[in-house]
């Protein structure tokens, strides 16, 4: 233990590039699954919004499954079912993007529909059409725009969750891909003090994403 105050444990964390590879790896982890997610329940809610609503209660119950199959049980279930099928699935790499993203499923799609119940997404469709409008060009240019600080605060929320997870990065890819969790689950078994400093920078990421959150939920009430 060290003795009175002291900074070496976070001089040798940040001078460690192994430790700045994980912290980019967890970020671009969260950046493609949060944008693949983001695109493809947008793309969806369209289908809901000006094809069929009928298709929103099926769309929920789809979203919702993640709830059910989180950490450990997801993660054996997509390796049970495409490791060894020699297919472009079988990718230990395209199998945890794809885990992240149907992990942070539930959590985008609450927030992107709950915007869009609050500004009534489809009345607007409907006056934008009105006013000559088309139904994709008005669902790109006017419902979008204000389910924008939505989309966001909902973006960091998955964020946050992808970058505190240990289980997926772990089972699916291990030290193949080393994000921030699987990098402090070795360091605990070499250092406490650099376990420490790593679990103190975790925690003020997730800090300053929270803090992100509750200000755009606050400014977001505020214009309401």
């Amino acid at each position: 233990m060290p003795q009175g105050f002291t900074l070496r444990n976070y001089i040798e964390l940040f001078s460690d590039p192994e430790f700045w590879g994980s912290i980019g790896r967890t970020l671009v982890l969260c950046a493609v699954s949060v944008l693949v997610t983001i695109v493809l329940l947008l793309l969806a809610m369209y289908v809901v919004l000006v094809v069929n609503r009928r298709l929103g209660a099926i769309m929920q119950f789809v979203c919702m499954i993640p709830y059910a199959l989180q950490g450990v049980i997801l993660s054996i279930s997509i390796i049970s079912l495409y490791s060894g099928t020699s297919t472009l699935l079988s990718n230990r790499m395209l199998m945890l993007f794809g885990a992240y993203t149907v992990l942070v499923l539930p959590y985008i799609y609450q927030g992107i529909r709950n915007s869009m119940n609050a500004i009534n997404a489809g009345m607007l469709i409907q006056a934008a059409e009105m006013l000559g409008c088309g139904k994709f060009t008005a669902y790109w240019k006017v419902v979008l725009p204000n389910v924008f600080s939505g989309i966001l605060v909902s973006a960091l929320l998955a964020q946050s969750i992808v970058f505190g997870d240990f289980v997926l990065a772990n089972n699916i890819a291990g030290n193949n891909y080393q994000n921030i969790q699987v990098f402090l689950n070795r360091r605990m078994f070499t250092s406490s003090g650099l376990a420490s400093a790593i679990v103190v920078v975790i925690f003020l990421v997730v800090f300053v994403i929270t803090g992100l959150v509750m200000k755009l939920e606050k400014r977001d009430a505020k214009e309401k």
